[in-house]
């Protein structure tokens, strides 16, 4: 496992909001399995637990969950990560993918942060792509029907 110095630059954001409350938003994120397709191994519900994702061949990862705000806040700190289609596989390392749950008038915004994914990274083009796939389209349709999206790759 590779350990770097955690990132704190801004990152690859995206938000909308929702008719759902932040306590049903905040139960689809925990729910990674079913809106982050790929393979998924181990606890995402529980601080201090780990998960692996992965995408064969392209993509790797190992996070931690840090934080868990019921119908508040998700961050997971990205301990270990190849990435196979960038020179440097290791980008993600030391990143944090970042959950924001704001009630609002009608239903919750998502506020969705990958700290340290900045445009000079390698990866911002594809990443920032297959971020707006799970988390706009796939984590989205999961939370307003109940079922998310395939798997485009």
């Amino acid at each position: 496992m590779t350990t770097k110095t955690p990132r704190t630059e801004p990152g690859y954001s995206t938000s909308y909001t929702v008719e759902q409350s932040p306590g049903e938003v905040f139960a689809a994120v925990l729910d990674v399995r079913a809106w982050w397709t790929g393979e998924i191994e181990g606890r995402t519900d529980e601080v201090g637990a780990e998960f692996t994702y992965r995408h064969p061949p392209q993509h790797y990862s190992r996070q931690r969950v840090t934080e868990l705000e019921p119908g508040r806040r998700v961050v997971w700190q990205v301990i270990d990560s190849t990435l196979s289609f960038v020179s440097e596989p290791e980008e993600w390392t030391g990143s944090e993918i970042v959950f924001d749950l704001v009630a609002t008038d009608t239903g919750t915004e998502l506020r969705f942060t990958h700290v340290g994914l900045v445009p000079d990274v390698e990866c911002f083009d594809a990443c920032s792509t297959a971020w707006l796939h799970y988390v706009n389209g796939s984590l989205h349709s999961l939370i307003t029907t109940g079922r998310s999206l395939p798997d485009p790759w």
